[in-house]
């Protein structure tokens, strides 16, 4: 079959997981025989017929972009970014956003029928109240040329240069271009991934839409001293004459090759080294490597679900799993008698105990420890809880920890998820223990993407 590029119309049957389009096309090669070529497509939407591009037709799966809409779905929309062609942060701005809920809704509860629960237990999906600006952190990435920006969709080696960012908070995007402006003027080179060469790795940056302080972060392989110290004073200046927000100004050195936002050494640059958060009524301190909901506003909603459905009573002793930094540990606190959370990262612990203290709370104990082992040691410090939660990674639980959950017999399990195709395969293992899933309600926490967030609740079945 020849390797020449080749013009196809291809109709959009599902989307994979990526919130890509997804289609077949049967071609016939010069014998007469048939094969399927299977194209993802992105920026499309089931049900529509999209004319492209293969370079490669004599493969079976080809990755393409759209070269025009034939026929268009009814809930297409005009993408409101001006990068959202090349930039690969949002996969949906061309759906009308009323239908991007529905579409999850009904994603979660397939993945819950598929597991063989009822899927009417899967609430309507609560949306956004803002489809813009809600996100609270932001790593851009230095390209070799010293361009910042996001990786492009479908190569993440190349780095597309940003004006804007329709989905990031209004603050943090203006302060991170003041960073961009500052790096072009002065021709500093960006980190290139294959040489290991050059200065500006990523630039982190945070908000609290409570309390309004930002912080940036620049990760860089040097310290910002020697020929750079002028350079980065000149910063300093233009930050805090334009951006009295940031109230963390800092600078990470990283030599490691591994591409990721990381500190070897950390220098304070300006004001401190975390920045306060405020949700639920809590106050929280936020570092540069800080885990924290990325949606603030609906993420509030998230812990009013989850008081909800938990029903707790002061009498309650209670456990949470996964416990982060205590963002649902430090409501749920004022609730119960008594509360063990269980994390295995040292530093959010550490982090967890302090915003427990700096909101008067005396009911909490924290534990670095691992799931299963941190479940053991509580047991044996006070007793069966009567309530747990846990708010896994997007990996989920797993059966093991899942069924030491089983056996510890709670009699009100509340699980959040940010991914329901692990939420139903965990929660599958509560079953055999007595469980039942009582109610599942997914709450979209970020607008444009494939991903949803839910919280549920399972209870223990009383013996007649």
């Amino acid at each position: 079959m020849s390797n020449e590029h080749e013009v196809l119309d291809v109709d959009i049957r599902e989307l994979d997981r990526k919130g890509s389009g997804r289609g077949t096309v049967w071609k016939e090669n010069e014998f007469g025989d048939k094969r399927k070529l299977k194209l993802t497509v992105p920026m499309t939407l089931p049900g529509e017929t999209i004319r492209v591009t293969v370079e490669r037709p004599d493969k079976r799966r080809w990755w393409t972009k759209p070269q025009e809409v034939i026929k268009a779905h009814e809930e297409r929309t005009q993408p409101a970014c001006p990068h959202f062609n090349l930039c690969g942060g949002c996969a949906w701005q061309h759906w009308d956003y009323k239908g991007q809920v529905a579409y999850k809704t009904e994603e979660v509860r397939k993945m819950v029928e598929a597991q063989g629960f009822d899927p009417a237990l899967v609430q309507d999906a609560i949306g956004a109240e803002s489809e813009w600006h809600y996100r609270n952190k932001m790593e851009f990435t230095f390209s070799k040329e010293g361009d910042m920006g996001l990786h492009e969709q479908g190569n993440f080696r190349k780095i597309i240069s940003i004006e804007t960012c329709l989905i990031a908070g209004k603050e943090m995007v203006s302060a991170a271009l003041t960073v961009a402006k500052w790096a072009k003027e002065h021709e500093l080179s960006g980190y290139n991934k294959d040489t290991h060469e050059g200065l500006l790795r990523h630039l982190l940056v945070r908000q609290s839409f409570a309390t309004g302080e930002v912080m940036l972060g620049v990760v860089a392989t040097a310290d910002p001293d020697g020929e750079l110290s002028p350079l980065v004073e000149e910063l300093k200046e233009r930050i805090a004459a334009d951006h009295p927000a940031v109230k963390s100004f800092l600078w990470l050195t990283n030599t490691d090759w591994a591409d990721r936002v990381q500190a070897e050494q950390l220098t304070v640059l300006a004001g401190r080294d975390f920045i306060h958060e405020e949700m639920a009524g809590y106050k929280f301190r936020l570092w540069h490597d800080t885990f924290f909901q990325t949606n603030p506003v609906q993420a509030e909603k998230l812990v009013e679900l989850a008081l909800e459905m938990a029903d707790a009573k002061p009498t309650e002793r209670m456990i949470d799993l996964f416990c982060g930094v205590g963002t649902f540990s430090l409501p749920f606190a004022d609730k119960v008698k008594a509360l063990a959370g269980i994390e295995i990262v040292p530093t959010s612990i550490e982090s967890a105990k302090r915003n427990a203290t700096e909101n008067g709370l005396t009911n909490t104990e924290f534990l670095a420890q691992d799931a299963r082992t941190g479940i053991d040691k509580v047991l044996e410090s006070f007793g069966r809880p009567e309530l747990l939660l846990l708010d896994p990674p997007r990996s989920g639980a797993g059966g093991k920890v899942m069924r030491r959950i089983g056996r510890a017999q709670p009699e009100r399990i509340v699980y959040v998820s940010c991914n329901p195709e692990t939420f139903a395969t965990d929660i599958t293992e509560l079953v055999p223990f007595g469980y039942e899933l009582k109610r599942v309600q997914p709450v979209d926490l970020f607008p444009h993407t494939v991903h949803v967030e839910l919280v549920s609740v399972l209870e223990k079945i009383k013996e007649a």
